[in-house]
């Protein structure tokens, strides 16, 4: 197997360019997503209800487009053509899902199974599009460089939430209309998710143009699988093969499990901490800040709609803390050390919200979940894309990967009215909910061997 070559800072960036148009429009579903369902009319109550669809096809669209990009050869590459179709299917729905209130249905009931189904193919269609950067960082890209190029993708990651979340509060800034009837999303969010889409096909077409992926044989030469996925790649009929030294001759999803390495696994159960705390900070937190803040609940009041532009401000606070932070992770020499400190302030950010009454003392706990994003965005797939070389199938494992991120989403999903009756009725006390799983994520950090 040949070392792959060093590859300039410029090849690095261009290689993720495309995640900072793909992580805008992530940012505007996370951040807006519970705020457009409570405007349209959900009950709090069943909120979380509304997030058990985008990572359940998630768990089940990203190993296929793993694996099918595996066995993938086009003029344009093996991972570039998923991201594009991901990509023009994202915008297409980001058009459509913020005026979901605005197509004349008679029933509210009618209303949110319309939300539901765009946010499923919303989620489905970004995570599709933002995949291929992480595999084909895991293809092109040396295991010397790899923490660069995965924290260029953290920056770029960044970058693209900060202008993703301050979206609607600039264009309400501007004068676009903030509130809207009852049951309508505001001008300002559905402006927001237009411009968004805008940015996100511009940044996918540059790095369409930009990368050249290796074919079929120069890739099988640097990453060791080359018999196997060469096949692949250009036999449409090729069956999957596992990489030798699995020692079995036909591999399924099941077998590469069984075989994946035990790193895989332990990050897999810091992963399940850390995103079922995300999902109750998405569902629950523009909720939580307007109850904290503004002693407000109602969704259709002029208020909650200013907490919501408020808590985009927050996200975006947060995002750019990860970029300071992310400048720190390095100088730490016990790279396990600096993902559970990361994780443990993320936790101790997120106890916080509830005890901080002013609108401007909510910034500090968000940018210590800043130190939290930071660390989620980068070591996971440095410790797992490390421990998977020479395994073969990389893009079939990253896919499967996913499901690391999709399964504590809707577990956590189906759980979130249970547990916001348990802990009183009050979106805000989620939010402490959300540092526990964040400190037990940083404890079982601890269950990581590095190589």
């Amino acid at each position: 197997m040949k070392k792959k070559p060093n590859l300039s800072f410029w090849s690095l960036w261009n290689l993720s360019f495309g995640f900072f148009g793909v992580q805008i429009a992530y940012a505007l579903q996370s951040g807006n997503i519970s705020r457009i369902f409570r405007t349209l009319g959900a009950d709090p109550h069943s909120l979380s209800f509304f997030w058990i669809l985008p990572p359940l096809m998630g768990i089940l669209v990203q190993p296929v487009v793993g694996t099918l990009s595996d066995r993938t050869w086009t003029r344009w590459g093996r991972r570039i053509p998923y991201l594009f179709i991901g990509a023009a299917v994202a915008v297409a729905v980001m058009c459509l899902l913020p005026n979901s209130g605005s197509f004349g249905m008679q029933s509210v009931n009618t209303v949110l199974i319309f939300g539901i189904v765009a946010l499923m193919l919303l989620d489905t269609s970004i995570n599709m599009a933002m995949q291929p950067f992480k595999m084909l960082v895991g293809d092109m890209v040396n295991e010397e460089q790899k923490a660069k190029a995965y924290s260029i993708q953290s920056f770029l990651c960044n970058a693209g939430s900060v202008v993703g979340f301050l979206f609607p509060y600039i264009f309400a800034a501007v004068g676009i209309a903030n509130v809207a009837a009852p049951g309508i999303v505001p001008p300002s969010v559905v402006w927001s998710f237009y411009i968004g889409a805008l940015i996100l096909i511009l940044c996918v077409v540059y790095t369409t143009f930009k990368v050249k992926e290796w074919p079929p044989k120069e890739y099988a030469e640097y990453n060791g699988d080359g018999s196997s996925d060469a096949a692949d790649a250009t036999s449409p009929s090729g069956a999957l093969k596992a990489d030798a030294s699995s020692g079995d001759s036909d591999a399924n999803w099941i077998t590469l499990l069984k075989n994946a390495p035990s790193t895989f696994w332990k990050v897999g159960l810091v992963q399940f901490f850390c995103w079922a705390a995300l999902l109750y900070m998405w569902t629950y937190v523009v909720d939580a800040v307007a109850e904290t803040v503004w002693n407000e609940t109602d969704a259709a009041s002029e208020a909650y709609q200013v907490a919501g532009n408020w808590t985009g401000v927050l996200y975006a606070i947060q995002a750019m803390g990860s970029v300071v932070w992310a400048t720190v992770l390095p100088r730490f020499k016990n790279t396990k050390l600096a993902y559970a400190v990361s994780l443990a302030l993320g936790g101790l950010g997120f106890a916080l919200i509830p005890f901080c009454p002013g609108q401007f003392l909510q910034i500090v706990p968000f940018l210590l979940i800043g130190c939290a994003w930071a660390a989620m965005l980068a070591m996971p797939f440095t410790f797992v894309t490390n421990a998977l070389q020479g395994y073969g199938h990389m893009g079939a494992y990253l896919g499967l990967f996913n499901g690391t991120i999709c399964l504590p989403q809707i577990i956590a999903a189906i759980c979130g009215g249970t547990i916001l009756n348990l802990v009183g009725g009050h979106p805000s006390t989620m939010m402490i909910v959300s540092g526990i799983l964040l400190v037990a994520g940083a404890f079982c950090v601890s269950f990581i061997k590095e190589k």
